[in-house]
């Protein structure tokens, strides 16, 4: 019998590939292939999306990370403090400045940042506060702000995993000074290679963004900033587009797997995802938490189940920051999930039959 892909990007593009190749036809037809009116189209669509005034569209998620702190001023000598649980990205956009990420510990039942722990990070050093929206469930962004806005901080949201996802009604990427999204291929809105945005709706900002993703020009050959190469191009601004009138519909469906997956692993020795009140989940990632974590994806494989592990290693654990001191010990909550932690599959398009798959197999390990 087939495997159950962990994902498979393949069966939705079996759905709307017709469509996609008509508009990447198109590209190539206007010969404007870099900041043209598909990426100035979709900068607009996702503003409105999102609930910012501006959106910029940028190479990739880790270069939106990037620019939006260069923008705010973050450089070498401040702090920014983040999360140890996420992506290396989040902590490398900080690094890539030379400004030195500080971790604070996540909360246990949602993965994110976990507010309690933020101000006993603070110092005269601090210039900003990253939290991640985690698998697509957004951080509890009210008690952050609260804090960033006490200490006169700037907050710049990691939303690359959190397409839509919604806080208390506003949504992921929309509540900072900057938010910041990621258009992966295996990203809820995802691509046919790498791409980014970041909204804001502060104008200043979103004009300084616009300079420094393109070598720092406010007009063609007058460079006001060194800056950057980081354009998204229009063949990913075309693809993306057509895939943006279904994200709607796929968060649905991965709202919907996510349901029954709860409903299946009730009572097993096995920890579901926690939605708090006020939350909307978008589901990037399906992860449960068990001490037998290993020997569960083990077993899983030989039934036919792909599985995942995001992240086995925390960031402030990972080689490259030992010279920033940190140590195990450092961040307990993050350090035993990376050893619990495991990801199910989870795609828009995966069958019902797949889907009780993957629920029996659980059920029958456990």
């Amino acid at each position: 019998m087939k495997a159950v892909p962990f994902i498979d990007l393949k069966a939705q593009y079996k759905k709307i590939g017709p469509e996609i190749q008509n508009a990447v036809k198109k590209v190539f037809e206007s010969q404007r292939f870099v900041l043209g009116e598909c990426c100035a189209a979709l900068e607009r669509s996702i503003a409105k999306k999102t609930g910012a005034r501006f959106a910029v569209g940028v190479a990739s998620g880790s270069d939106a990370l990037y620019l939006a702190l260069v923008a705010l001023g973050v450089g070498a000598g401040d702090e920014v403090i983040t999360t140890p649980f996420s992506f290396f990205a989040t902590a490398g956009a900080v690094s890539r400045t030379g400004a030195r990420p500080v971790f604070a510990d996540i909360d246990a039942r949602t993965f994110n940042l976990n507010p309690d722990g933020l101000e006993s990070k603070i110092s005269r050093r601090t210039k900003a506060i990253l939290p991640v929206h985690l698998f697509g469930l957004p951080c509890d962004m009210g008690p952050i702000l609260s804090i960033a806005k006490k200490n006169s901080l700037f907050v710049i949201e990691d939303a690359a995993q959190a397409f839509g996802a919604e806080y208390k009604g506003k949504k992921a990427g929309s509540m900072g000074d900057a938010g910041c999204l990621s258009f992966y291929p295996t990203k809820n809105l995802g691509g046919a290679g790498d791409g980014g945005m970041i909204v804001t709706s502060s104008l200043s900002l979103a004009q300084k963004l616009k300079k420094l993703r393109d070598h720092g020009q406010s007009k063609k050959y007058f460079h006001e900033s060194v800056g950057v190469n980081s354009r998204l191009d229009e063949i990913q601004a075309a693809t993306l587009a057509v895939k943006l009138k279904f994200i709607d519909r796929w968060n649905r469906a991965r709202r919907a797997h996510a349901r029954a997956y709860d409903t299946a692993f009730r009572g097993l020795a096995v920890r579901t995802p926690l939605v708090p009140a006020g939350a909307r989940h978008v589901y990037h990632l399906y992860s449960v938490l068990t001490s037998r974590r290993d020997a569960l994806a083990k077993f899983l494989k030989k039934k036919g189940v792909e599985t995942g592990v995001y992240y086995p290693i925390p960031l402030h654990l990972q080689p490259c920051y030992k010279n920033l001191g940190t140590k195990k010990g450092d961040c307990p909550v993050a350090e035993k999930t990376s050893r619990e932690i495991l990801s199910l599959p989870m795609y828009p398009e995966l069958s019902a039959g797949e889907r009780e798959r993957v629920a029996r197999a659980v059920q029958e390990f456990f």
